[in-house]
């Protein structure tokens, strides 16, 4: 058997992360994205066709904003909340989309915590 590039094991994790999970308008899906210069999230209702119903991204982040990638994507967990309380959403279901769970999801997972999303 041939061994996995990582960008096709994290596909492979992926998929079977979506397998088992689906966002509700109740309790959407926050799917995390990540990129070598910033990361980003959304909340999706997987039911009502994939409809995003709220978002935050490190180009939302203030100009004056100093800070490695990890403080960066904690930023970003805690603006997305904020966001979400906007929409009137409280609980979400937690899609890593196929990355570890360490680094910088981890950080966007706890300031998202932080600013009291409950997952």
């Amino acid at each position: 058997m041939a061994t996995l590039t990582v960008p096709q094991a994290r596909k492979r994790r992926h998929l079977r992360v979506r397998g088992k999970l689906s966002g509700t308008a109740e309790r959407p899906r926050l799917v995390v994205s990540r990129s070598n210069k910033g990361i980003s999230a959304q909340l999706v209702d997987d039911l009502d066709g994939r409809r995003t119903l709220a978002s935050a991204t490190w180009l939302q982040l203030k100009k004056s904003f100093k800070g490695n990638k990890t403080a960066q994507a904690a930023e970003v967990g805690k603006l997305l909340a904020a966001n979400a309380k906007k929409a009137g959403i409280e609980q979400v279901v937690f899609d890593r989309a196929g990355y570890l769970y360490h680094g910088r999801v981890k950080a966007l997972a706890e300031g998202a915590r932080e600013g009291g999303l409950k997952f």
